[in-house]
């Protein structure tokens, strides 16, 4: 994975919108609710990162 700083910002913006759309389609997973709960959790907390470090303007 590239690091954030070698990012160019429309980059950044699109590995956060992969982020979301990972997310969402984690919750319609064919897994146990608990999975499904874990893996979007954990899409969204790095897209929720990658915002706050700026990749939102």
């Amino acid at each position: 994975m590239k690091h954030l700083h070698a990012l160019n910002p429309p980059s950044i913006q699109q590995h956060i919108a992969s982020l979301k759309a990972r997310a969402i389609s984690a919750l319609h997973a064919d897994s146990s609710l608990s999975v499904r709960l874990a893996r979007y959790n954990e899409a969204m907390r790095r897209a929720r990162a990658l915002e706050a470090k700026g990749g939102a303007q």
